[in-house]
């Protein structure tokens, strides 16, 4: 019971650490450009509690999912003083608008690369992408890579931590693979046709690292953006993953699945180690979920981030803007499918929760 608390109350503190950070984005250029913010709510659904200040009603929401900055005049909204009111949003200089869309993304990757600083520089060691040790009869040896080797691309995508390799080849589903590498200072080339092992159940590169780096100077500063750029990386991959069709239903997750199988697991797997580890590990999932929703968020979709930035963008081309009521039915469709995705979702994780 008293676990089953304490995995409640990080999810609730997790996901409102990266629901603010991303509206607090918006938030804050949206004011530095003269927008009249009408309410800033975290979570979803009827009010827990609110209060009103200036312009702005700021309010907490009864479901911890989710959270909004809502503008005077977006797709509509409470434009009362008429269209000429300069605090609208749709009377605000389109740049002024789309640096307001950007930064609740923006931001999302900045909370990720503070708390990427904060992991990497507790940890002060990593591991690099070099060859410690080549499995004999692999593929890697066949191509000629030895231990000492510094992996430095893979099919051109550049590697800068040994958990890239790792991630690549997770995601590897056959065909030959373009090896650069870095050995005594030369770069040579290689390519190699990974292999399948039956005992591991995938693709295996034949190299290993059993290493790590101690930090030393800027290093912390460096490696801290590596990580942040990985789990961009991964993001990214993932939603690659969903589009082909190789994610099953049971691969996907929302909050209730985050909150059982990611933030609660998480904590029984690091609670004996203490309570630096367990913050370590909750400061993982933040980055990870930080960095989930601002790429997400920009993906060009109606009533994302990255939809409102296609409307924007193409009011730059055209010097118009599209009218605000097809704009607004756009996103009102996108609104409605999202909520649907959401139904579709929660079911999804009661179902692997509580089922499987």
């Amino acid at each position: 019971m008293i676990d089953t608390l304490i995995t409640i109350i990080l999810f609730i503190l997790i996901f409102g650490v990266v629901v603010v950070s991303h509206e607090f984005g918006h938030f804050i250029i949206a004011k530095r450009n003269g927008i009249h913010v009408v309410e800033f709510a975290v979570g979803m659904g009827p009010d827990l509690f609110s209060f009103q200040k200036g312009e702005t009603k700021y309010s907490l929401k009864l479901l911890p999912i989710g959270g909004a900055c809502m503008f005077e005049g977006e797709d509509g909204l409470n434009n009362k003083e008429g269209e000429n009111n300069p605090g609208a949003f749709p009377n605000a200089n389109v740049w002024a608008r789309i640096a307001t869309v950007v930064a609740g993304p923006l931001f999302n990757f900045i909370l990720a690369f503070i708390i990427a600083l904060i992991l990497v520089n507790t940890v002060l060691a990593i591991r690099e992408p070099v060859v410690t040790e080549v499995t004999v009869g692999s593929a890697a040896e066949q191509a000629g890579l030895q231990a000492g080797d510094r992996i430095v691309s893979l099919n051109g995508e550049r590697i800068h931590q040994f958990k890239e390799i790792s991630l690549f080849m997770q995601l590897y589903t056959g065909g030959d693979v373009a090896v650069v590498y870095e050995r005594q200072g030369e770069k040579y080339s290689a390519t190699l046709t990974p292999e399948y092992y039956q005992a591991e159940e995938r693709y295996l590169l034949g190299v290993s690292n059993n290493t790590v780096k101690e930090l030393q100077g800027l290093d912390g500063i460096k490696y801290s953006w590596y990580e942040m750029l990985f789990n961009v990386k991964m993001t990214y991959k993932s939603l690659g993953m969903l589009v082909r069709g190789r994610v099953t239903r049971q691969d996907v997750a929302g909050p209730v699945g985050i909150a059982v199988n990611v933030v609660g697991k998480s904590y029984e797997e690091t609670k004996e180690y203490g309570g630096l580890i367990v913050l370590m590990q909750m400061l993982n999932i933040t980055l990870m979920l930080s960095v989930n929703l601002g790429v997400l968020n920009l993906l060009p979709l109606p009533a994302l981030d990255g939809g409102r930035l296609v409307f924007l963008l193409l009011e730059v081309i055209r010097g118009k803007p599209i009218s605000p009521e097809k704009e607004g039915l756009v996103h009102f469709v996108g609104l409605m499918f999202f909520m649907i995705l959401m139904v579709f979702v929660f079911f999804n994780d009661l179902s692997n929760v509580f089922i499987h």
